[in-house]
């Protein structure tokens, strides 16, 4: 991304797409002039950690659906992003595959009739782990931004959480809050 500035805005990826529609990141970059992409490093069940067994509503060491990737602009890496399912959900379904989900995961989490009503995010600037550095392509002394969003459905019940680590010194994030 070189030393330019993304500014970031959450609503493009809580919304289902259209049917035809590109992701919303592949949108939110072409939009800008520019190509993003992602690799999906894994896909797949594993156990939850206690802080992702606690935003899930689920017990440490449960099974969950994970999705990792790495998202890229052009080609650079740009954000290391894990979408954790509840097994209830993402057993079974292309969330625990590897495959590209046209349309995005929120598309098809709504096809699967989980459609999320609230969403709550939590920003905070860190040093990155070995692998974020490694993965970012960063220095260790870079810190990086972790936004760790969870999506509840209409009945409060949560049915995704992303955790996202991006180069602190290349992203802003943006939030516009409708009031009334």
């Amino acid at each position: 991304m070189g030393t330019s500035e993304w500014v970031s805005t959450s609503m493009p990826y809580l919304k289902p797409r259209q049917k035809g529609q590109s992701d919303a990141w592949g949108a939110e970059t072409a939009a800008r002039g520019r190509r993003g992409s992602q690799r999906i490093v894994h896909a797949g069940e594993i156990a939850a950690s206690a802080e992702i067994a606690e935003l899930l509503g689920i017990g440490e060491g449960e099974s969950v659906v994970v999705r990792r990737r790495v998202m890229y602009v052009d080609d650079a890496p740009c954000e290391l992003t894990d979408t954790y399912y509840p097994v209830h959900i993402a057993r079974g379904t292309r969330l625990a595959g590897t495959t590209k989900i046209p349309g995005g995961a929120v598309s098809l989490l709504a096809d699967l009739g989980h459609v999320g009503a609230r969403v709550q995010e939590d920003v905070i600037a860190r040093m990155p782990s070995h692998e974020e550095s490694d993965g970012l392509q960063t220095g260790a002394d870079e810190p990086v931004l972790q936004l760790t969003r969870v999506t509840l459905d209409a009945h409060g019940q949560p049915i995704q959480v992303d955790r996202m680590a991006m180069p602190g010194h290349l992203q802003r994030l943006r939030y516009e809050i409708k009031i009334g």
